[in-house]
């Protein structure tokens, strides 16, 4: 099927006109330093050969044909590309977006009403034996922000293969992996049996573990429910509540920071990360790993009124999911989105959890690779 209907060309730019109405200005440089040709990107890796440097700013179009499903392009200083159309209707930056997949525009924002029913559980030993179940169990952490797995055997260590699954663990001062329980003299609020509030883990860390996962053993105690949030959700709150408290908490950069007798982890960082669109992209909350605060003079009381109008959205009971982890279930979330609680637990009886960090990356390419691999086996069904 023909999808140009014409194309015209001057020195500095091919205009290409779409079957479907659509038009797309490709600059000359642009054009250049995207050459697929084998001198110009490498036909395994498909990596670049050149440097942007290896070709002047003010080069120029000589000629443009069009032949079969490719456009030729002739360029001065002397060099040719040729371009499949499917090429350049799949990357021109005039009809396509840049890729983007941590911000809020491509997330589902949640709230406790969100979820009609009971959060969605998937069996663990389905999530390791058929892409499907994989996949959509990461699809809802990629999505919502977490999910739920159940029947995971109550071993020690089992979650360390839980990451394997999708991607790599992520080493700390704690190890491979942490124990949760009430712990003499912790080092830690989160090794006692006090309540938590809303927090993400580790923002004391540059870059912060993209993915937290929790695998309950043993859970025999009164109390200790867990407790989710979108903080995406609320941070959008808070834009439209205020933009200004918006603002302050996106803008000002605070200091976090961990000690104890083996280890000084410090970041400085915004609360609130924004991209170039001001659409949210990281929060990082977390009361109990505020460093000291030594903001500008003329700046405390407007960032203290935003942090508190923040913690008070945080707060609001509509906007959080609360359920207890049986033996056997385990939480995997994204720890730059997802804020977790837990209400206290009495000292009777037994909670144990073991948790361990890995990153995003290992996640979304694995989706992605799945997603691609599925559907070429679909595919190939259908020309059977």
């Amino acid at each position: 099927m023909k999808q140009i209907t014409q194309y015209q060309f001057d020195a500095h730019q091919l205009t290409i006109h779409w079957k479907d109405g659509r038009q797309s200005e490709l600059a000359a440089i642009w054009l250049r330093d995207h050459c697929q040709m084998p001198d110009s990107r490498d036909p395994v890796s498909g990596q670049r050969l050149m440097n942007i440097t290896d070709f002047p700013l003010n080069l120029t179009i000589a000629n443009v044909n069009q032949t079969d499903d490719l456009m030729v392009i002739d360029f001065k200083p002397e060099h040719r590309s040729e371009f499949s159309v499917d090429w350049l209707i799949a990357n021109c930056y005039c009809i396509n977006s840049q890729a983007d997949d941590r911000s809020e525009s491509n997330k589902n924002l949640w709230q406790k009403s969100s979820f009609k029913t009971n959060v969605t559980k998937y069996g663990y030993l389905n999530f390791c034996t058929l892409p499907e179940s994989k996949i959509a169990a990461l699809q809802s952490v990629k999505d919502d922000g977490f999910a739920i797995l159940s029947d995971v055997p109550c071993e020690a260590g089992e979650i360390l293969n839980v990451v394997s699954e999708f991607g790599f663990v992520r080493h700390t001062n704690y190890g491979p992996l942490f124990e949760v329980r009430t712990t003499v003299n912790a080092n830690n609020l989160a090794f006692t049996n006090r309540g938590l509030g809303c927090h993400l883990d580790n923002p004391y860390r540059d870059p912060v573990p993209g993915i937290q996962l929790l695998h309950c053993l043993q859970s025999s105690t009164v109390g200790g429910d867990s407790i989710l949030q979108d903080g995406f959700m609320a941070a959008n709150l808070l834009r439209e509540e205020n933009p200004q408290h918006f603002d302050t908490l996106s803008q000002q950069w605070i200091n976090y920071r961990f000690q104890d007798a083996d280890t000084d982890l410090q970041a400085r960082v915004p609360m609130l990360e924004v991209n170039d669109k001001k659409e949210i992209i990281k929060v990082r909350f977390n009361n109990r790993s505020i460093a000291t605060l030594t903001l500008p003079p003329n700046k405390v009381t407007a960032f203290y009124a935003a942090y508190r109008h923040y913690a008070e959205i945080l707060e609001r009971k509509e906007l959080q999911i609360t359920f207890k982890l049986a033996p056997g279930e385990l939480i995997l979330f994204d720890n730059t989105r997802i804020m977790h609680a837990r209400t206290a637990f009495s000292d009777a009886g037994t909670r144990h959890l073991q948790g361990a960090y890995s990153d995003l990356d290992g996640l979304y390419s694995t989706l992605s690779l799945l997603k691609s691999q599925l559907l070429d086996s679909q595919n190939a069904q259908n020309q059977k």
